[in-house]
């Protein structure tokens, strides 16, 4: 068989299968939305939950959830840009470093039970968190902070060193050369890499069940005092996210309407992540090509 025919004969099964993956979650997707989206409404949407009637909404967790975001991304952008700059413009290349990134690499596959039940030792019982959003937010920090560290790694890398060969031939300090050239141009790839990790903040559930807690206490959504204990802005409470409602309801069903409120919570929360994903690509796009002008 000649080497035309095998080249082709692989890239046919390849097509085949990637299209066959493709298939396959395209087909959850659209499933997950058919039988939810008929139970989203309004009223849906901004009503508080129920614990034994029917009729409840998923206000305050779809809040707690995008709350949580912005929490998350305010303790961790910062850590792993400033990890990401070290690796890529000041780190050498030895085996300190290697083992580093080996570590980096581990850390981004533990799982998030165990990254919640570390986060339960840690922030709940020994730093006196209790079940709040804060303790959520460091929980998942730990979880997003591999992951967004080589994301904004990569973005690094790809400025090419000739802008920094230039940047240094002026007689610009390294630490200027990477705040003034190399960081605006990485800016599309980090902030997509940032937009993406909130995406799978906001439908992470295992972490947040023994940090974040799974109760919703009522809330002021006129009360701007983050100090009060009934603001909606109190980091320091207890805080159910969309995600973890969704597994609650599924769990202990005490709803007579659980399964549409379960269905219809999973159709919000692909909704959600899939706009995260779009804007992150959109931002990107646009930043790319304003910097381009």
């Amino acid at each position: 068989m000649s080497p035309e025919r095998i080249d082709k004969i692989a890239t046919t099964i390849i097509i085949g299968l990637a299209g066959l993956v493709g298939l396959i979650i395209l087909s959850l997707l659209a499933y997950i939305l058919a039988i939810g989206i008929p139970h989203i409404s309004w009223h849906f949407l901004t009503s508080e939950a129920e614990s034994f009637a029917a009729g409840g909404g998923i206000r305050d967790q779809l809040f707690n959830s995008l709350y949580l975001v912005v929490l998350t991304l305010i303790v961790s952008v910062p850590l792993a840009l400033l990890a990401a700059i070290y690796l890529n413009e000041y780190a050498p290349d030895n085996r300190a470093t290697r083992l580093l990134r080996l570590a980096i690499e581990v850390l981004s596959s533990l799982p998030s039970v165990v990254v919640g039940l570390f986060g339960y030792l840690v922030f709940v019982l020994k730093f006196g968190l209790d079940f709040s959003l804060l303790a959520g937010a460091l929980a998942l920090t730990i979880l997003n902070l591999p992951i967004l560290t080589r994301s904004c790694e990569d973005a690094l890398s790809q400025v090419p060193d000739l802008q920094r060969q230039a940047g240094l031939g002026l007689g610009m300090s390294r630490w200027r050369v990477t705040t003034k050239i190399v960081l605006p141009a990485a800016l599309p790839g980090i902030i997509t890499g940032a937009i993406l990790s909130a995406g799978r903040i906001f439908g992470e559930a295992a972490a947040l069940i023994y940090t974040a807690g799974q109760s919703a206490p009522l809330v002021s959504y006129t009360d701007w005092n983050p100090f009060s204990p009934t603001s909606f802005l109190n980091p320091m409470r207890p805080a159910e996210t969309l995600a973890v409602h969704i597994w609650k309801v599924n769990s202990e069903g005490l709803v007579p309407d659980a399964r549409a409120v379960s269905n219809g919570s999973a159709a919000v929360l692909i909704i959600t992540i899939l706009l995260f994903n779009l804007v992150a690509r959109y931002v990107g796009h646009r930043i790319k090509r304003h910097l381009a002008k």
